[in-house]
């Protein structure tokens, strides 16, 4: 079931090494959606996140893909990201934190 609608963010694991974001990651999801793939990865020994289904994103979905990235490393899971949105590249760059968003 996929939900694009700006209220949800879609976590799915289309195979066993990868948690796939899609729909809008702004304020109104970021929160829902953070708490939603920390548990995914929690549960399954994914090692990346695939952004490729983000349809916008804000400096909340920034955010909550930057809190992802940095309770993976304090849990010592590795975890890399695939396919970054120009938008959030963008956003990361001016945010100076493009450092973070390992491809």
């Amino acid at each position: 079931m996929s939900s694009h609608s700006v209220h949800a963010v879609d976590c799915q694991t289309p195979d066993g090494d990868t948690l796939a974001l899609s729909g809008a990651l702004t304020f109104a999801t970021a929160t829902r959606a953070y708490e939603d793939a920390n548990a995914a990865l929690e549960r399954g020994a994914r090692t990346r996140l695939d952004l490729s289904g983000l349809t916008r994103t804000d400096s909340a979905g920034l955010a909550c893909v930057l809190a992802l990235l940095a309770e993976a490393s304090r849990a010592r899971r590795p975890l890399r990201i695939s396919n970054i949105p120009d938008s959030l590249r963008a956003l990361a760059e001016v945010c100076d934190a493009r450092e973070f968003l390992r491809t």
